[in-house]
């Protein structure tokens, strides 16, 4: 059995190697980079500021009140259900089948989450909104998150949970030497957690830095998307983004899973 997990172990490993080393743009931004490079010298002081805050009060908001909400979205308990079921055949018979069997339902909803979040980006862009969406596009990103944990049998809600989370998305969206630093950081936050140790940080802070991380990635998608047509420019923002963060943990709670099998 440990021979087997090891080996997944090995190509999740590649794999996340591949993302942490990533040079290259894919086609979707190859096409949009102009607009971008144009727009990004124009994008006022005082918006990035707003948008940093505006992703702020939506984590802080979506955390507090807004869980029960996503929930909706998505049938937790038959999730739960999938996952206690492949995880028994697991410890039944672990193989390539079985352990492939587990991503099933997290690739499933990836596809589905980055396409509502570009419709709805493509959406509010036609009618020249920007910032409004943001909680509604938080909450996507949440929720992608969340259906990963919960496939591969992780909860969310505790305070520990929710550092790891906001973790994770630092962890997608930054890049080179920053990518590599929270990279281990998410792996250190993951075996704190698996190991039972209380993590001593402060939600709220973890907030501002996720929030930081998150408005420079999407600032120049906001403000095109706060020009009317024009903004549709900016759900293919949305899609690039909730798919980085969909591909990035996907593999981290993969990973984590078969840790706790070893």
């Amino acid at each position: 059995m440990k021979n087997i997990i090891n080996n997944h172990l090995k190509k999740i490993d590649k794999q996340e190697q591949k993302i942490l080393n990533k040079k290259g743009k894919n086609k979707i931004q190859e096409k949009i980079n102009p607009l971008v490079e144009k727009m990004e010298s124009k994008v006022p002081e005082a918006l990035k500021e707003t948008l940093k805050f505006t992703f702020y009060k939506a984590f802080q908001l979506v955390f507090e009140r807004g869980t029960k909400y996503i929930e909706k979205m998505y049938n937790k308990e038959k999730i739960q259900l999938d996952h206690n079921m492949k995880d028994f055949l697991i410890n039944q018979k672990v193989n390539r089948k079985s352990i492939r069997a587990m991503d099933k339902h997290s690739k499933k909803s990836n596809v589905i989450n980055a396409s509502i979040s570009t419709i709805e980006g493509a959406g509010l862009g036609l009618i020249g909104m920007g910032l409004p969406d943001i909680p509604l596009f938080t909450a996507m990103i949440l929720k992608t998150i969340y259906e990963i944990a919960l496939s591969y049998g992780f909860v969310y809600e505790l305070h520990d949970e929710k550092i790891y989370v906001l973790r994770l998305i630092r962890g997608a969206l930054t890049k080179g030497v920053i990518q590599s630093n929270h990279n281990a950081l998410v792996d250190e936050t993951a075996k704190y957690i698996d190991n039972h140790i209380k993590l001593d940080f402060d939600l709220n802070k973890e907030i501002e830095k996720t929030s930081e991380v998150l408005s420079e990635a999407m600032i120049t998608s906001k403000f095109v998307q706060g020009i009317p047509v024009v903004g549709v420019v900016g759900s293919i923002t949305n899609f690039v983004v909730i798919k980085k963060i969909s591909k990035y943990s996907s593999i981290k709670y993969k990973k984590r899973y078969l840790n706790k099998k070893m």
